[in-house]
């Protein structure tokens, strides 16, 4: 489905949960997060319910976020869900690696087709430092069980400014050696206007932007860099997405109703 501006949404992400367990210094406060309940996160059986529909409208890929969505119990179970829906080509999700090493096989034998794993940083103390309380030994270790089950891979290194930006060449040097892809974010502020002026792979230009997101809480969000957001309705899921779709801006400007762990980037 095209949106207003000629554009075709081809991709969900599915925030699968706003828990995790790492606290990095640019996407979740330390402390005092106000986490939701249970109650009020999507069920497996309507994250599946919601993808039949939209690969109904030409969305192919998808990616299951978070939060970390590997804290998510038996997030395997909804994999398997979605891995025999009819149309999609691209099942993917994006992990910090810590629980990796336990869940890249199951996670495999499931249908996931891809794994993008955050790692900004190959130095212990300064992993320790962004990420406040992760081990970097668990991550690379998660990444060595995803190559072994054969799984495509992507490194996503987040480039902050004053204390990672020397490492660049050391992590694609990783990646090489790995026989894996590279790909650098720039930092952003979602209370900050978009800003498509960067060197770095991602975030996508907003004219070649065709995503859209499903929050934890069912809410429907067609734009990270928007305020704009519709409670999905589960008697009428169909007309729920192309609401989405056809309120998608043409750029993203900026986003002070949710933090960036509630979206999954």
């Amino acid at each position: 489905m095209l949106d207003r501006f000629n554009r075709e949404i081809t991709y969900l992400r599915i925030s699968v949960t706003d828990r995790c367990n790492l606290r990095c210094i640019y996407c979740m406060p330390e402390e005092g997060m106000q986490f939701k309940q249970h109650e009020d996160i999507l069920r497996y059986e309507q994250i599946e319910q919601i993808v039949k529909e939209a690969v109904q409208l030409g969305i192919y890929k998808i990616r299951l976020t978070g939060g970390e969505p590997l804290v998510k119990k038996d997030i395997e179970f909804l994999v398997g869900k979605l891995a025999k829906i009819e149309g999609i080509k691209e099942l993917c999700l994006t992990t910090n690696g810590v629980f990796l090493e336990q869940k890249a096989r199951v996670l495999k034998q499931a249908g996931l087709t891809s794994i993008n794993i955050s790692l900004d940083t190959l130095q212990p103390e300064k992993f320790r430092q962004i990420t406040r309380v992760g081990n970097l030994a668990d991550v690379l270790k998660g990444i060595d069980a995803a190559i072994r089950e054969g799984f495509k891979i992507k490194i996503n290194m987040v480039v902050l400014k004053g204390i990672n930006e020397n490492e660049i060449d050391d992590i694609k040097r990783f990646c090489q050696e790995k026989n894996i892809r590279s790909q650098l974010i720039n930092q952003f502020n979602l209370k900050e206007d978009k800003n498509d002026q960067y060197i770095f792979d991602r975030p996508p230009k907003c004219g070649n932007c065709n995503r859209i997101r499903l929050l934890s809480d069912g809410v429907l969000k067609p734009c990270l860099h928007s305020e704009f957001e519709c409670k999905i309705d589960m008697n009428h899921i169909r007309e729920s997405l192309i609401k989405a779709i056809l309120a998608k801006p043409e750029r993203g400007q900026s986003c002070n109703s949710r933090k960036m762990f509630e979206i999954g980037g």
